[in-house]
């Protein structure tokens, strides 16, 4: 069985999840630099925002759970926010951080959506290299099941039901996987469809990708609909919110470019960046 711990000194332990969690982070920041580099952009402002969208990306990712999670916190409101918070949600963090990063883009006189598109094939990455956390930690995992793929949980933390059963579906690797997919695909695209894509193309598709994975994922997600979420008609939040992001994604992206008459536009690099590179 997997420890949650990666190495204890004294009394400091570091854990698997926060390793991961910081190398995705970091790998999502190279990829980035890279992206802008490639496109004649200053790859310097990637880290100097990185900062500024990880606060905001922590704070988005903890309301949201909140969020979802709200007739429970009403209840419990000391648990919102505090050294032992435990929760956050993918969605929230990409939206703190995409604020963070208008945030820096406006100040600095950036095309926003020129940046977040270098950011978005790393995203997709550190999601990817992130989940692997839910792994040490025996959590996101699915029903039971017989496969040989089978994840064996503990009986401590198997949901309320599960108790009997010893091997579930690995919930939190179909996520990893299909990030991984989304990150490749992404990563193409910007290399050999780059004369035809418009800028915040590849940050819509990121949109896109990832909540059609995580709403096929969330079926598999028995915690889901044991737990205090928020629901509509039997289904979870995140399911919702998949859909609406889904349909909010796909018909920008569609109506820019009908809008453009289906011509490619190619950006040049910004006098700014050309000047700093």
């Amino acid at each position: 069985m997997p420890s949650r711990v990666l190495l204890q000194i004294g009394p400091v332990a570091i854990y698997w999840y926060g390793v991961l969690i910081v190398t995705g982070t970091l790998a999502a920041a190279w990829i980035a630099t890279k992206q802008a580099r490639q496109a004649g952009d200053d790859p310097e402002h990637v880290w100097n925002a990185l900062l500024l969208c990880l606060v905001l990306g922590v704070i988005g990712a903890r309301l949201y759970h909140v969020a979802s999670m709200l007739q429970h916190y009403l209840a419990h409101p000391g648990e919102i926010f505090g050294l032992q918070m435990q929760g956050f949600g993918i969605y929230g963090a990409v939206a703190g951080g995409a604020l963070g990063l208008w945030i820096y883009t406006h100040r600095n006189s950036l095309n926003f959506l020129r940046w977040a598109d270098f950011a978005a094939p790393g995203i997709a990455l550190a999601q990817a290299i992130g989940r692997w956390g839910n792994f040490f930690n025996q959590e996101l995992y699915g029903f039971p099941t017989a496969l040989p793929w089978g994840i064996y949980i503990a009986p401590e933390n198997r949901l309320p039901g599960f108790t009997q059963y010893e091997r579930f579906h690995p919930t939190f690797l179909y996520e990893s996987l299909w990030n991984l997919l989304s990150f490749g695909i992404l990563m193409f695209l910007s290399r050999k469809a780059r004369k035809r894509l418009m800028n915040g193309d590849l940050f819509l598709l990121y949109g896109i990708l990832y909540s059609l994975g995580r709403f096929f994922v969330e079926f598999q997600r028995p915690d889901a609909y044991q737990l205090e979420t928020w629901k509509f008609l039997g289904a979870p939040m995140a399911q919702w919110v998949a859909i609406g992001a889904i349909l909010f994604f796909g018909s920008v992206l569609i109506y820019r470019h009908q809008r453009g008459g289906g011509a490619p536009v190619v950006a040049e690099p910004e006098e700014s960046s050309a000047e700093q590179g």
